[in-house]
């Protein structure tokens, strides 16, 4: 399998509400950038994605992900792609019910075939 492929399981997962921590290695650094939601940026773990999940979770109803551009060298991978999820709850202007989007930029590098790190550079639309 690629590591495009495995990153496409990999959002497939969260897409279908999987424990998509499967494809992650045991020690997982993610780099999330400041963002609209994530004011100051996070670094997480493992632990601190799985939380992360059940609490997306109980926010977003549904989620999907739109792979526009992607570019593999050895064990990185990086991809553009279009993130469309309703929501469970209203956030900013949006509506409970209603659409929310990102453009995002994710980083990937591979260790074993697993998820070694994940940087992401999320840019929502307004909201």
């Amino acid at each position: 399998m690629t590591h495009l492929e495995t990153a496409r399981a990999f959002m497939s997962a969260i897409e279908n509400r999987e424990d998509a921590t499967r494809f992650y290695c045991p020690d997982v650094v993610q780099q999330e950038f400041p963002n609209q939601l994530v004011k100051h940026g996070a670094t997480r773990d493992l632990a601190a994605l799985r939380a992360s999940a059940e609490k997306g979770r109980q926010v977003v109803l549904s989620e999907r992900y739109e792979v526009l551009n992607a570019l593999e060298q050895g064990d990185l991978l990086a991809v553009e792609a279009l993130w469309t999820a309703q929501v469970a709850v209203p956030v900013g202007s949006i509506p409970a019910g209603g659409t929310m989007r990102a453009r995002l930029g994710m980083f990937f590098t591979f260790r074993d075939g697993l998820i070694a790190t994940q940087h992401n550079y999320d840019c929502f639309e307004p909201f």
